[in-house]
């Protein structure tokens, strides 16, 4: 009798137990659902705010997604949208912290070369004045490299490489000024250092061509001339045509400018008098 009411105990227990696996599962379903739908909900709510032009309340709403839901699927991509809200408005110091949260917590996310893309123009539009402030220049070509480098197969390394040829324009310009500066003042060696610093670092740039120019005036004027033929014979190899090989050229031969007016006027009053004669042929 007692065997029978230990088995029937044990019977209504499973069968109790049966029930509440059943109930907990379906309460765990529904559980779900409602998550989902309050992830959508959000997510949804923050896109529309962020058409409508309300970038702060968009990124608000993105970031309940990723607070509330930091396990789910959307909780990088709400991140990263929550930093392209702010962007959107130029919010630039709020756009930085959520790219540094979603490159830190995401790194391996497939949307990871988009975060350090964003970035970088994040800088390179806070480039104001390169006289004064590097802080911007610096930090966009630092993250434009590593799209670059880490990246190279994506529009986004295609883009990045052009800005970084923009950015080594932008950083040699200021080298030029300093080295125009140091040579008006007669300070020789700070303007070489400047002018060869063009040449090291940004010898694609426009400027390469008046920084070998400066060179050989300095050296010239230093007495140096054997370092001033150097950087002649660099400018003439590499920029024939170029005005600043002739400007170098007139360093070594003070009548150049001389003759070469010379020869135009004589090329000038040929062309005359050819043309003088065939009228009486």
């Amino acid at each position: 009798m007692k065997i029978k009411n230990l088995l029937f105990i044990f019977i209504l227990a499973l069968f109790f137990f049966s029930c509440s696996k059943k109930d907990t599962s379906k309460n765990s379903l529904i559980i779900e659902k409602d998550i989902e739908l309050q992830i959508l909900e959000s997510y949804r709510e923050g896109l529309e705010e962020l058409e409508s032009g309300d970038a702060l309340f968009a990124a608000k709403k993105f970031n309940e997604v990723e607070i509330m839901f930091p396990q789910s699927e959307w909780a990088p991509k709400s991140t990263l949208m929550a930093a392209y809200a702010y962007y959107s408005q130029q919010y630039y110091f709020d756009t930085i912290e959520e790219l540094k949260i979603f490159i830190k917590k995401y790194p391996n996310h497939q949307n990871i070369d988009y975060a350090h893309y964003l970035m970088g123009i994040v800088y390179y539009e806070q480039i104001v004045d390169e006289k004064k402030d590097l802080k911007s220049i610096i930090m966009s070509k630092k993250k434009f490299n590593y799209v670059v480098q880490t990246f190279p197969d994506t529009d986004y390394a295609l883009d990045a490489s052009f800005k970084i040829d923009l950015i080594d324009n932008i950083l040699a310009s200021k080298e030029m000024y300093l080295g125009r500066y140091y040579l008006s003042k007669s300070k020789w060696i700070p303007a070489i250092n400047r002018f060869r610093k063009i040449i090291d670092d940004y010898e694609t740039t426009i400027y390469t061509q008046e920084a070998l120019h400066r060179l050989v005036e300095v050296h010239y004027i230093l007495g140096l001339e054997v370092e001033a033929e150097k950087y002649a014979y660099l400018l003439g190899y590499n920029y024939q045509s170029s005005e600043w090989y002739k400007k170098s050229y007139s360093v070594f031969d003070k009548m150049y400018e001389k003759n070469l007016k010379r020869n135009k006027k004589n090329k000038k009053k040929n062309i005359i008098k050819r043309t003088f004669k065939s009228l009486f042929e």
